[in-house]
């Protein structure tokens, strides 16, 4: 597999895979649109959606949302992708500001990487660190224009250490690029739930159900 470093920054792989679901929890797919959606429900309520492409099992979309201690839904947090375009009232579409900075993951086989669009400063400007203690990115300029901090929720899931070593960065045409590469365990287990999510939806699989009009399939996972 090719490694993360800045000469792929812009051309490197995507990832195809996700995390394997834990102990417990219930999924479910769909494919529809072109896509195979995911949906992981955890013992505590939260549940997880993931968006496959049916071409390439590129990971296009992973969003998540828990529940408050009465029940009631909480909105999507995107991990990976962004939310559609909201509607106004007059049912316009709205577009992202082009004056706001823009933070969206989008995963490689070998690392993960953010981009922050919208940030026009020279690249001295920015600094890019591991907060090892607080196992976070930290994003900030020497302007004070902006400062973020990024969690990589796929390493606290597995509870793996952060290492500064695997973090690099660039910028270009007013994006910052981030990578994080990944450590061999969580390849690994991507590779495993790559495995199972082919389970899901296959017509060989007895637990498959025709769908609905569009020929969406559902497939229960225990």
């Amino acid at each position: 597999q090719p490694s993360c470093n800045r000469t792929n920054v812009r051309n490197g792989p995507r990832s195809m895979c996700a995390l394997p679901a834990p102990p417990g929890a219930k999924q479910t797919a769909i494919v529809s649109g072109g896509r195979k959606k995911v949906s992981t429900v955890l013992l505590d309520g939260t549940e997880i959606i993931e968006e496959f492409d049916l071409q390439t099992d590129q990971l296009v979309v992973r969003k998540r949302r828990g529940k408050t201690v009465l029940g009631r839904e909480l909105d999507w947090v995107y991990e990976v992708g962004a939310p559609p375009p909201r509607a106004t009232v007059a049912n316009e579409m709205l577009a992202e500001s082009t004056a706001n900075p823009l933070l969206t993951r989008t995963d490689r086989i070998d690392c993960f990487e953010w981009r922050i669009r919208n940030l026009p400063y020279p690249k001295p400007t920015y600094s890019v660190t591991l907060d090892e203690a607080d196992r976070k990115l930290v994003v900030r300029t020497s302007n004070k224009k902006y400062y973020k901090r990024i969690a990589i929720e796929d390493m606290d899931r597995l509870q793996l250490p952060l290492c500064a070593d695997a973090l690099e960065w660039t910028h270009e045409n007013n994006t910052l690029i981030i990578q994080y590469k990944k450590p061999s365990q969580l390849v690994a287990a991507e590779r495993e739930a790559a495995v199972a999510r082919r389970k899901l939806g296959t017509a060989d699989d007895p637990s498959v159900q025709p769908g609905g009009a569009n020929g969406d399939v559902q497939c229960p996972q225990q």
